[in-house]
């Protein structure tokens, strides 16, 4: 008899990281409670690094960089947040992760910890065959070309004390009317798509395997940032 597949909290532990994958809606503001508590006993050593996913009610976050002109339609609660970016939508159908990792121990460059979590979630997409990439100079996950290229994910991160804060959303089957209410991260040009739309059903516990999976490519990219960098 084949032993049963890790689940991702076992592949998760086995990196030393906590895994929470939460069934029911998290309220926003609970959410940041609960990331800022935990990033602050991170970095004061007291507690393991946490990668938590969930799924918010209808709501828009605003970033730090949010112009209040692109609030069009403000039909959902707002919330401003200290994560980089500018205004952008969550609710059912995302998968949302927030990452709670300790840059002391895997390099303090953000820069490099954002084109790893953009890859990660890229050879993610790709294990749905939906191919994906980033662009430069625009944060976030990308798919199609020309008329078809659409983002199907947003990255908005804050790092204190050297400890990551807030994380990604990748459109699994939201309703994308819900977007409209704003102008997504600032990119009025561009269209907002989601696994769904290109025919591709995908459960969170099935992303959330497959991201699992993934795990410790993404944490190695870390390292051998660190370890150039060094």
């Amino acid at each position: 008899m084949q032993p049963a597949p890790a689940s991702p909290a076992e592949i998760a532990d086995m990196l030393d990281i906590e895994w929470r994958a939460e069934v029911e809606p998290v309220a926003y503001p609970d959410a940041v409670r609960t990331m800022e508590a935990r990033a602050a006993a991170i970095a004061a050593g007291e507690a393991r690094e946490l990668i938590w996913l969930v799924e918010h009610p209808p709501l828009y976050t605003a970033g730090t960089s949010a112009d209040p002109s692109e609030l069009l339609d403000p039909r959902f609660p707002v919330y401003k947040t200290g994560r980089g970016g500018r205004y952008t939508y969550h609710g059912p159908g995302q998968r949302i992760g927030y990452l709670m990792l300790d840059l002391n121990r895997r390099g303090r460059d953000v820069r490099a910890f954002v084109h790893g979590l953009e890859q990660w979630l890229i050879d993610t997409l790709a294990e749905f065959d939906i191919p994906a990439r980033a662009e430069p100079g625009r944060v976030g996950i990308w798919t199609g070309s020309g008329a078809q290229e659409a983002k199907i994910g947003a990255i908005g991160i804050r790092v204190r004390r050297w400890v990551t804060l807030h994380g990604f959303a990748i459109n699994l089957s939201p309703d994308l009317t819900h977007f409209g209410g704003i102008v997504p991260c600032g990119l009025p040009d561009f269209a907002v798509t989601s696994a769904c739309k290109l025919g591709k059903k995908i459960s969170p516990e099935t992303f959330d395997a497959t991201l699992a999976l993934n795990l410790a490519t993404f944490l190695a990219s870390l390292s051998t940032a660190f370890e150039n960098d060094t």
